[in-house]
């Protein structure tokens, strides 16, 4: 499902609600972003910022971590060995390489992606499968192609398939990056082979979706199965007024009237949201209630992921972190996107009663 948004939509209506003790509100944000910025914002997590290959530690448990941390190096080495003779120019060369992390939640298979990023700096972008399809929503795809296709490599995370629009593009931006001599690396907790499995239709785009699997070199990346590791999914709330106090305290903090926060977010394309928390120490969020459509869930997921990206801790007022979807969403096809905001809402909320003493 794509994530609707309108950037010539007027102010949100919640946004005048924003209470006046914050520094600042997200609602009062437009943010214009560059495709400069856009580009060079496509770099591993900043929780990521001193991991590397040397400070991944397989486990002894489970022997593939260190088969696969020693198939990324040399994958690095493939990269950074081949022949430098641009796309277009006549000449036979090999096919890039196209590796696919499949294995479990917190196995470290985005240390490893990371990490393999991290190796050819500048000429290596990193992303999750979201800000990629939100980027060529922002540019185009033709931009976004010959951007793209002046890196070495281009990293992906947490790839998912969540509709056939998606799988098209998808299939046709790696094509047309590969085709370009570009080396691809991705990770997800589904094999290729099955990605759009409960979403959609995926026979009616079996063509497309094995297109997908034939580039990769599948590498299982083992470990302890996430089910049956203590997850942070909640944390309990908050009183509404020891937010905007704990807001009120925290220089550089934002704080946000919930549905306020929903409202503004459809006005802003997704590829903006990490622009809205520029300078954000601390988010607090107030009247916290369950969200009352998909496609609000769905944004809501990528704010979730552009405050972990940005170790942004938060503040949560009037409600369980637990209770944002309900049990239809957490069963339906975009259930690992929305278990994967709970658990890293659930830790940004513990960072933020620290932050706050609250």
């Amino acid at each position: 499902m794509s994530i609707p948004a309108h950037d010539t939509a007027p102010p949100a209506p919640g946004a005048a609600r924003a209470p006046a003790s914050a520094v600042t509100s997200l609602t009062s944000r437009r943010p214009a972003v560059p495709t400069e910025r856009l580009l060079a914002e496509l770099v591993p997590p900043r929780h990521f910022a001193d991991e590397s290959f040397d400070t991944y530690r397989p486990d002894p448990a489970h022997a593939s971590q260190a088969r696969v941390l020693t198939r990324l190096r040399e994958v690095a080495g493939e990269v950074g060995a081949r022949t430098d003779r641009p796309w277009w120019k006549p000449g036979r060369r090999t096919a890039p390489p196209a590796v696919y992390l499949d294995g479990g939640f917190g196995v470290g298979k985005t240390h490893l992606l990371a990490s393999l990023a991290k190796e050819h700096g500048e000429h290596a972008a990193f992303g999750t499968f979201v800000e990629y399809t939100n980027l060529v929503g922002a540019l185009g795809f033709g931009p976004t192609v010959e951007a793209l296709g002046q890196r070495r490599l281009v990293c992906i995370d947490e790839f998912e398939l969540d509709d056939p629009g998606d799988t098209v593009l998808m299939s046709r931006l790696l094509r047309e990056l590969a085709d370009r001599g570009v080396a691809l690396a991705a990770t997800s907790n589904t094999l290729p082979g099955s990605l759009g499995e409960g979403r959609f239709a995926a026979e009616d785009f079996l063509r497309e979706i094995q297109a997908l699997a034939d580039r990769f070199e599948v590498l299982r990346v083992d470990g302890e199965d996430y089910r049956h590791r203590a997850v942070v999914t909640d944390t309990d709330p908050l009183d509404d007024d020891a937010v905007r106090g704990a807001a009120a305290r925290v220089p550089g903090a934002s704080l946000d009237a919930f549905d306020a926060l929903l409202e503004h977010l459809a006005t802003v394309h997704p590829s903006r949201y990490g622009a809205l928390l520029d300078g954000v120490t601390l988010a607090g969020f107030t009247g916290v209630r369950p969200v009352p459509g998909q496609d609000v869930a769905l944004r809501l997921v990528v704010l979730v992921d552009r405050l972990y990206d940005r170790d942004v801790p938060v503040l949560l007022g009037g409600g369980h972190a637990g209770e944002l979807f309900s049990p239809e969403m957490l069963a339906g096809g975009y259930r690992k996107k929305y278990y994967r905001a709970l658990s890293r809402l659930g830790a940004l909320a513990e960072v933020g009663r620290t932050t706050a003493a609250v």
